[in-house]
């Protein structure tokens, strides 16, 4: 066992991936491909989105804020579209490697960039029920890549089980290279997100046991 605690992220890990959403909108409206996603990443710590995530802005600001940089990139964009498509559905395969790993005793977060706390009901609280700390960047007012909301998630880990989980300790999994970077530069062992199936191969690796194939 390489690790002994792991920290998710929810969108593109354990939920389908907005990336996939946004190509669809941008399709239908005959949108540039990727063109969401480069606004996403243009300007990253002070653009619209940014905002948002840090719970600078509100669901108002941040629409008339998105709208207006998409149309500065010449492009109109309606901003209700985008937040719809952060609505993934929940991936089965990684929800039972989140129950194998509680059943196994691992010290389980949750560290999600979003745009409002999280509801505790229906399948997504159930899911959050499994987890010892769930930290959000909509709460926390920092997002990813800002390296202090991965000390928070390790803080508020080693709060919750009651003994120090050391960044070597864990294993992070994020569908975004950008926001693993600081949390490999902490020392966590990094595993991007494409395929579930093979993640979970990797994350299997990690803590000693199987999870890949359990769904």
């Amino acid at each position: 066992m390489t690790v002994t605690a792991v920290v998710f992220d929810l969108g593109g890990v354990l939920t389908e991936s907005p990336m996939t959403a946004f190509a669809a909108y941008e399709q239908e409206a005959g949108l540039p491909p990727g063109l969401i996603r480069r606004l996403n990443s243009t300007d990253p710590d002070t653009n619209a989105w940014a905002r948002f995530e840090r719970n600078e802005l509100d669901v108002a600001g941040f629409s008339a804020a998105f709208e207006a940089e998409a149309l500065a990139a010449g492009h109109r964009v309606e901003a209700a579209r985008v937040l719809a498509a952060l609505r993934g559905e929940l991936r089965p395969s990684m929800v039972a490697a989140v129950r194998r790993l509680r059943e196994a005793g691992l010290p389980l977060a949750l560290l999600s960039n979003n745009v409002a706390p999280m509801e505790r009901t229906g399948q997504l609280g159930e899911l959050l029920g499994l987890f010892d700390a769930v930290v959000e960047s909509s709460v926390e007012g920092v997002r990813k890549p800002e390296p202090e909301i991965y000390r928070r998630a390790l803080a508020r880990l080693s709060e919750a089980v009651g003994r120090p989980i050391e960044a070597g300790d864990c294993a992070y999994l994020d569908d975004l290279g950008i926001n693993l970077k600081p949390a490999r530069a902490l020392g966590m062992h990094t595993i991007k997100v494409v395929e579930p199936a093979t993640a979970l191969a990797e994350l299997s690796e990690l803590v000693g046991f199987r999870l890949d194939g359990l769904a």
